[in-house]
């Protein structure tokens, strides 16, 4: 009896060993195909341009910033046969590398081949806090009728080859936007405090003043 219970026990540790084998071998040349189709087809990177920003109010507090903008943002699949499947992508604007505004989640979407998308969404920040220079330098900006924020994108995204998608990677935009007075030049006012050291400015004669390409990161 213990000779046939010993067999059994060696039959089924070389079933499940063989299993193992075959489940492992299946999962290799999976990866294996997937990372050749990756190589082969070589999918670039979507392209980023920021088209407008425009800025609709700033307030300055001590020491914080509250900032609402609407931005248009685009981007474009350079790719003939690699879709993009855009996962998670917050869009926030900073200054001087500070967040001046809470990040907002764009819809999760597919973009095909050579295909261009285009996003406005409103980003606020409410008492946001930040630095004593940082709200120094961009009250004296302000004044000087010229403001460089930055138009920041953080997310995830997959490739889309036929059936097959890959795994999620990491991408991150960063879009230049310059603000300048027009030829009338800055009437800025500032309100709401004595000294005027804090307030609410005025930012009409602010424009964005041409479209620009960013950069992506992974």
């Amino acid at each position: 009896m213990k000779e046939k219970h010993h067999k059994h026990e060696h039959r089924l540790r070389r079933c499940c060993g063989g299993f193992a084998a075959c489940l492992l071998a299946l999962v290799l040349i999976v990866a294996f195909t997937a990372l050749v189709v990756y190589l082969a087809l070589r999918p670039t990177k979507p392209t980023f341009f920021l088209q407008d920003l425009q800025l609709r109010s700033i307030h300055l507090g001590d020491p914080s910033l509250s900032a609402t903008a609407q931005v248009t943002l685009a981007s474009r699949n350079p790719n003939d046969r690699v879709g993009v499947f855009y996962r998670r992508l917050d869009v926030f604007v900073t200054y001087r590398d500070e967040p001046v505004t809470v990040p907002v989640s764009l819809p999760p979407m597919y973009q095909g081949h050579r295909d261009v998308t285009i996003w406005s969404p409103v980003l606020s920040g409410e008492s946001v806090p930040v630095a004593g220079y940082v709200a120094d330098a961009m009250r004296q900006d302000i004044a000087a009728g010229y403001v460089v924020l930055q138009v920041k994108v953080d997310g995830r995204v997959k490739w889309k080859v036929g059936s097959w998608v890959s795994g999620s990677y990491h991408l991150f935009v960063s879009c230049p936007a310059v603000l300048a007075a027009g030829p009338g030049g800055m009437s800025t006012s500032l309100a709401g405090s004595a000294g005027g050291l804090n307030g609410s400015l005025s930012v009409a004669s602010l424009k964005f003043t041409q479209p620009t390409g960013c950069t992506v990161g992974t």
